[in-house]
């Protein structure tokens, strides 16, 4: 089931493996923990979010359930934030649409998600 968000929050735009990724969090309630990673594919146009869980399972010998795959994708998009490296955007006020496609309830919180939601994503 998608669910098309439309927000304007601190995205960060990195590339991984041949993709542009932009990575934001959400609230599932009024606290704003920011517990729902929103992770989306930018470019190349053709690419989706099934993309990046294609890319977590190829990172295995042995592919991983999807819990190790999200894992995997939140690891890339809190590295990218924390690392200050000239190919990774910050952009702390974007207007953004994304087209969310797949989403996973984490068994454990992992870097402060409970959730992760991936699809394509639109920087205004």
């Amino acid at each position: 089931m998608a669910t098309l968000l439309s927000a304007c929050s601190r995205l960060t735009v990195f590339p991984l493996e041949g993709l542009t990724v932009a990575y934001t969090t959400q609230s599932s309630d009024s606290r704003s923990l920011g517990d729902i990673a929103v992770v989306g594919v930018v470019a190349p146009d053709n690419a989706t979010g099934d993309h990046l869980w294609r890319l977590a399972a190829s990172m295995y010998t042995n592919p991983p359930p999807g819990q190790t795959q999200a894992r995997w994708i939140l690891t890339q998009c809190t590295r990218a934030r924390t690392v200050r490296a000239a190919t990774y955007r910050n952009l702390p006020d974007a207007k953004w649409t994304a087209d969310l496609t797949r989403g996973l309830h984490l068994d454990a919180l992992f870097a402060n998600h409970a959730i992760l939601r991936t699809g394509r994503l639109t920087i205004e």
